[in-house]
Parts: structure tokens; C-alpha cells; sequence
């Protein structure tokens, strides 16, 4: 044997670990060597798609997509989640440790410097505007239900004493401007009318916002939008100390979206808080209470307010209900930060776990 065939014979092979990458490298770059697959990715970048949605947006037969998306998920850039008997794609989170997590965030970010095609972008609107007119029209229909309907997913008088310790764990002061977007029949407006000095109520069904306004009878501190988020900025934009989301996300077209509405009405130390319900799988909710989405995933919150400029603060969890979870979380806006410990006096009343 010659002295090259030892050398040869004597290198050790590579460790599973660098294979793996190697692998995965090969796969991220064939997942971005295809335009359909990159348009896919530029649909992703905000909000989540049933395939048919896909299908339609990028006029594409559903065995055909279902190929593209089988790429994408493979190569760890998108995510699939069952939303009852739908499959939903969104863009996958990407972790730290992650070794082509540089990488696959340089291709997002090329991504989203692409262009919608004027086409895409006249049925992304189309889609949207159904999407929200699916729960106007919910909402229209059943404003008699609505409160029974939501008591099969929370004991109201439990959650709401939970909400109010949140409250005063903020430490806002009495003069603060605070938004609540969807306060349904009023219940937590009540509370925000009697604690803040300006409060604006924002609802895109009138039935709804009609029953808020009841609710709220004799306090002259409470503005009525009718409309979405984006049409209070008009009247607070970079001015609100607090943005309150209670159990409304779930019914909103384009959440993602909303996010960014709010980063517009925050000022520099505002905060968002949301209350919402974890991802489930109870399908009935669409029916019976309006539901656009059966909950999300700490992850999506968590992306779409770091999209938006918001940065996390804390979270804490709700006891369960007939299989749902409800989740608070507290995001900031970018300032002059102060420690702020929301979330603690609720704790054992609601039987919550919180991670700061």
C-alpha cells in the first residue's frame, strides 16, 4: 500500500454534524432556486395562507403548490399548521442557534425587497377584504350570542379580575391615552373609561361599538371609531400609552397587519397588551363565535410585533376552559424603559405561569 492510499485510508470522515449542514445548505439553496417558490415566500413575509389561498394568489393548480410548499418545509423555510380541516403556511421562525440562520435571514430580507405583481396584489386585497367581511358579518348576525358564545371559552368574572390586576401592574398614569381595539360589549372599557383620562373604543361592527358605547353611558372620556386600528391613528398617532387587544386578534383579517397599526399609534415606552387565545384545534369556534383563526403561537405574536419595531416584555398564561388556553402578552415600544412587573398579582388567582 503506497504512503497516499494510507493518507487517504486514514482521513477521518466528516461528523454527522457538518453532513447535516451540508445537507441542509443544499436544500435551503434549492428552495430558493425557483420564482414561484420565491413569490411564495414574498406572500408570507406579514400573515399566514390556506393553500387554496395560495392557489388562488398565485393562480397555480393545488398539486403543483402542494410540490413548491413540500420544498420550502423541507428546507425549514416555512411552516404548515392545521387549522381545522385547512392546512395554513406561514414563514418559519428562525432560531439563534440555528446554523444557517444568517443565512436563511439574508434571503428573507432579499425577499422582501421584491415587488408584488400588480395581479397578486389586486387578489391579496380581495382576499383581505373577505376575510374581514366573513367576521363583520358574523358579528352583524349574532350580537345578541356574542357573550354566551364567549362563555364557553372563559369564565368572564375570573378573566376579568385578571385583567384588572394586569392594569395595575402597568403603573399608567390617570392622565395615560389608551386604546382597546374590539371592546365587544364594553366589559373592559368599562374598567378603562373609569382608570385613564382618554380612552378610544375602535370596532368595525357598528352593532357591536353600539353596545360598547351602553356599556360605557355617562363617561364623556370614551371616543367611538367605527373601523379598524389603522383609522385611530387619525386621532392618537404616537401619542397612545396603551393599545389593548382582549380576545379580538382571532377575528381580525390580517393581523400581521394590525401589529404595525399599532406601532403607529404607540408613542416611544408604549405599550401593547394582548390577550388572546393559544393555537387550538376546535374548529367549531368558526360557526359559533366568529373565529377567523383558531388562536396563535407565542412565536407569531412574537415575530409580528419584532416586525412591527415592538419588543417583548412578559407573558403569562390562564388557566384552561373546555380545552382553550388563553395567553397575555406585553410588548413595548422602543424608549425610555422602566421595569414593570404587569403580570404578577394575578398570578395565583388565575393559576398563570409567567416567564420574564
Amino acid at each position: 500500500m503506497t504512503s497516499l492510499q494510507t493518507s487517504v485510508l486514514a482521513t477521518p470522515a466528516p461528523a454527522p454534524s457538518v453532513a447535516l449542514d451540508v445537507a441542509r445548505l443544499a436544500q435551503l439553496h434549492k428552495a430558493l432556486a425557483d420564482t414561484l417558490r420565491l413569490q411564495s415566500l414574498r406572500l408570507l413575509k406579514n400573515e399566514s395562507f390556506g393553500v387554496l389561498e395560495l392557489c388562488r394568489l398565485l393562480d397555480i393548480r393545488q398539486s403543483a403548490l402542494s410540490h413548491h410548499l413540500k420544498v420550502l418545509a423541507k428546507a425549514e423555510l416555512v411552516a404548515p399548521r392545521r387549522e381545522g380541516n385547512s392546512i395554513f403556511y406561514r414563514r418559519a421562525f428562525i432560531a439563534d442557534d440555528d446554523a444557517l440562520a444568517e443565512l436563511k435571514r439574508a434571503a428573507f430580507e432579499a425577499v422582501d425587497g421584491l415587488e408584488i405583481p400588480p395581479a397578486q396584489a389586486l387578489q391579496l386585497e380581495a382576499l383581505q377584504q373577505e376575510r374581514s367581511e366573513l367576521s363583520l358579518t358574523f358579528f352583524n348576525k349574532n350580537a345578541e350570542q356574542f357573550r354566551e358564545n364567549q362563555g364557553m371559552i372563559v369564565e368572564r368574572d375570573k378573566y376579568d379580575s385578571s385583567l384588572v390586576d394586569v392594569l395595575e401592574g402597568l403603573g399608567l398614569a390617570p392622565t395615560a391615552k389608551v386604546v382597546e381595539v374590539g371592546p365587544g360589549e364594553g366589559q373592559f372599557l368599562l374598567e378603562l373609561a373609569r382608570r385613564y383620562g382618554e380612552v378610544i373604543a375602535v370596532d368595525n361592527s357598528a352593532d357591536m361599538l353600539e353596545r360598547s358605547r351602553a356599556t360605557v353611558a355617562g363617561y364623556d372620556n370614551v371616543t367611538f371609531v367605527h373601523g379598524e386600528a389603522a383609522d385611530a391613528t387619525a386621532l392618537l398617532a404616537g401619542q397612545a400609552d396603551l393599545v389593548v387587544f382582549d380576545m379580538v386578534l382571532h377575528h381580525i383579517a390580517t393581523p400581521a397587519a394590525t401589529f404595525r397599526d399599532v406601532a403607529e399609534l404607540l408613542q416611544p415606552n408604549g405599550l401593547l397588551l394582548v390577550i388572546e387565545l393559544c393555537s387550538h384545534d376546535q374548529d367549531w369556534v368558526r360557526s359559533s363565535c366568529g373565529d377567523l383563526w383558531l388562536g396563535f403561537e407565542e412565536g407569531e405574536l412574537d415575530q409580528w410585533a419584532a416586525s412591527s419595531g415592538l419588543q417583548f416584555e412578559q407573558s403569562s398564561n390562564l388557566a384552561l376552559r373546555n380545552g382553550f388556553q388563553i395567553q397575555m402578552r406585553l410588548f413595548r415600544k422602543p424608549g425610555v424603559r422602566s421595569f414593570i412587573d404587569a403580570f404578577s398579582p394575578h398570578d395565583q388567582r388565575a393559576n398563570a405561569t409567567t416567564h420574564n
